[in-house]
């Protein structure tokens, strides 16, 4: 079916859109492609009668078209051309084709396009379409609105989300914040615990004060302390004023630390006052030196910066109070060796000379530790022209081994006017001290020479054996089964031995400090010192056997500390010529 129009005027228009709708609807048009079609076909008119002249609408509907997608639908095609006289003519013509789904209509409806009543029944239909095309306009209002409400409640849920990881990054970062300070504070805490043990030990290592408040200074500055001034107090107990800042003053009265600066320092167990009149724009911590009975002195410190830590000025009042402890030691332990090496010199005789006897001794206190006043020596006449040459080692150190050494010297004197020989004076030194101490124990070894006798007769209880260098420069070691040591609970007969002396010989009492060092033992040490007595020659010994006590000594104790005391007690046998 095909059918044209002549559009001249706006009622020809009219009535070809009108045409155009109802056609449509007849032929199966779909309302939505049905409205699409009318609205372009009236755009377009609007166009041509603005355009002016004569155009010409042409409708075809078939099966068949070029248009279609797939053969044997039907389709409704249209033409819109100007006519040869338009002013538009050979402008391209306007084609629009639209899908009938639909059956195509009988001739019936051809007619009824022609029919008066066709225009009032194609208006209807327009208004039909366009309330369908509303109705889908509203529907699609309403999903654009059920859309719109989803994206705002999306967007809500997105913004919450964005608060929530807001929050949730700014809970990360205080946790990191505070994860990293606490690790800070763990590690300072750390390095001033390793700081106060490895100060401590540097500390209580020495055992003079001296030492002590030298090194004090030397651990604080500068990490710690910008200054570190350190006044002890005279043994007398004066507290000279004038030249300490006054918080000092107070520290040494009170007892308490002080810090004395323009602005409170708010550290943990320290009074604040203002600033020394002696340095005003330092501030200074003062730190008393505590002890069990009163202060020893003040510590004097400036902070590094402009002010203190608290942190560390708790763990540098702590180093204060173990430096004190270990001064208080340490002139304690000073004030006992003294009276020890007091004691202990004091108890030790001048030796006799004797003719044709030679005497030299030496005693040399332990370089470290309370470790005086165990060692000994004597050597003193009998009635009966002979002379008796001791060394003796006394278990124990300090003003306790110094008394028992003196009661044993004393004794051994006692029993040597009686008479008897070295090993019945060591058995009856052995009952004595096993009755008078029973807790306290002694080595010894005893020499008797006589001027009318060729031979020597010692003994010894538990003690290193004698070294006789020969004249002619032999050394040997007298080795002969010693006692057990003085003291131990044990009945004993010591025995006595006796060896040619010849003059010119020389014999050499020790005692284990001498030659015992530690991880090596005895054994070594006594075959130094036989090498060393054999060095020296006859002559040499005759004529300086002090010199030659110095020459034994110093290859012996030249390699290490002295951990115990030493005796040396030299008998020298003179020569006939």
């Amino acid at each position: 079916m095909t059918r044209t129009w002549e559009i001249t005027d706006i009622t020809d228009a009219a009535r070809a859109r009108i045409t155009t709708a109802r056609l449509a609807t007849a032929y199966g048009v779909p309302p939505l492609e049905r409205a699409r079609l009318v609205a372009s076909l009236g755009t377009q008119l609007r166009l041509c009668l603005a355009k002016g002249g004569t155009w010409r609408l042409t409708l075809e509907a078939g099966t068949v078209s070029r248009a279609t997608p797939q053969a044997g639908e039907g389709v409704l095609h249209a033409v819109l051309t100007p006519s040869p006289d338009a002013a538009a003519a050979g402008q391209p013509p306007w084609r629009v084709t639209v899908p009938c789904p639909e059956a195509v209509p009988t001739a019936d409806a051809d007619d009824s396009v022609d029919d008066p009543a066709a225009p009032a029944q194609a208006l209807l239909g327009a208004d039909e379409d366009t309330a369908l095309v509303l109705e889908r306009l509203t529907e699609q209002e309403a999903l654009v609105d059920f859309h719109r409400e989803e994206l705002q409640q999306t967007n809500q849920g997105v913004v919450a989300l964005h608060a929530e990881l807001d929050a949730a990054g700014r809970a990360q970062r205080e946790a990191f914040a505070a994860e990293r300070k606490a690790r800070t504070e763990a590690e300072n805490a750390r390095r001033r615990l390793t700081f106060l043990a490895d100060a401590s030990a540097v500390l209580t290592a020495s055992l003079d004060h001296h030492e002590i408040v030298r090194r004090l200074p030397e651990l604080l500055v500068p990490e710690y302390a910008a200054s570190v001034d350190v006044w002890l107090f005279e043994q007398d107990g004066d507290r000279p004023g004038p030249a300490h800042a006054a918080a000092a003053v107070v520290a040494a009265r009170t007892g308490r630390p002080q810090y004395a600066a323009a602005h409170p320092g708010g550290l943990p167990g320290v009074d604040d006052h203002p600033p020394s009149a002696l340095d005003p724009q330092r501030p200074l911590l003062c730190i008393p030196l505590p002890t069990r009975q009163a202060p020893l002195g003040v510590v004097t410190l400036s902070p590094p910066g402009e002010r203190w830590d608290p942190d560390d000025a708790v763990m540098v009042i702590e180093l204060t109070r173990r430096a004190s402890t270990a001064i208080d030691h340490a002139q304690r332990y000073q004030h006992n060796r003294d009276i020890a090496e007091t004691l202990q010199r004091a108890l030790l005789t001048e030796l006799p000379a004797p003719p044709g006897l030679g005497l030299a001794a030496r005693y040399l206190p332990a370089t470290h530790g309370l470790n005086i006043g165990g060692d000994w020596y004597d050597a003193f006449r009998q009635p009966d022209g002979g002379v008796i040459a001791v060394v003796g080692d006394v278990t124990g150190h300090g003003l306790r081994a110094a008394v028992m050494m003196s009661q044993l010297r004393t004794a051994l004197r006692a029993y040597a006017v009686d008479g008897g020989s070295p090993g019945r004076l060591l058995t009856r030194l052995h009952t004595f001290l096993h009755h008078l101490q029973p807790d306290l124990f002694a080595t010894a070894v005893i020499a008797r020479f006589h001027p009318d006798d060729p031979t020597m007769t010692w003994a010894a209880a538990g003690h290193p054996p004698p070294v006789l260098r020969t004249p002619d420069g032999r050394v040997q070691t007298l080795d002969a089964k010693p006692g057990a040591m003085l003291g131990i609970p044990l009945k004993q007969e010591i025995a006595d031995h006796t060896v040619p002396l010849a003059p010119g010989s020389t014999l050499a009492l020790y005692t284990d400090g001498l030659v015992e060092r530690r991880a090596r033992g005895i054994d070594p040490g006594i075959a130094r010192l036989t090498e060393a007595l054999g060095s020296f020659g006859a002559a040499e010994l005759e004529a300086d056997l002090e010199g030659s006590a110095d020459g034994i000594l110093r290859p012996l104790l030249s390699d290490s500390e002295r951990d115990d005391d030493v005796c040396l007690l030299l008998c020298h046998l003179r020569g006939t010529g």
